[in-house]
């Protein structure tokens, strides 16, 4: 199987960040929808879209720390 590439965490953190709180005011893109998603209004195709393009940073970056610490726990320790 061949390994997955990744952008870095130079890329991936601040690409989060951003996306994820972008619009900074009033409220972030990303609160709102999760707010609309635990009070049940989160029905329109729109919103369940913007929960999609703010969220997947974060998915990426998490893939990225998912991968990292396999190769840490597989990587046997040399003296």
């Amino acid at each position: 199987m061949t390994k997955l590439k990744l952008p870095g965490y130079g890329t991936l953190i601040p690409i989060a960040v951003l996306l994820g709180c972008a619009p900074f005011v009033p409220e972030p893109h990303l609160v709102e929808k999760v707010k609309m998603l635990l009070s049940g209004t989160l029905v329109r195709p729109l919103d369940i879209f913007d929960l999609f393009w703010h969220t997947w940073p974060f998915a990426l970056l998490a893939g990225r720390v998912v991968i990292d610490m396999r190769g840490k726990v597989d990587t046997p320790i040399q003296s």
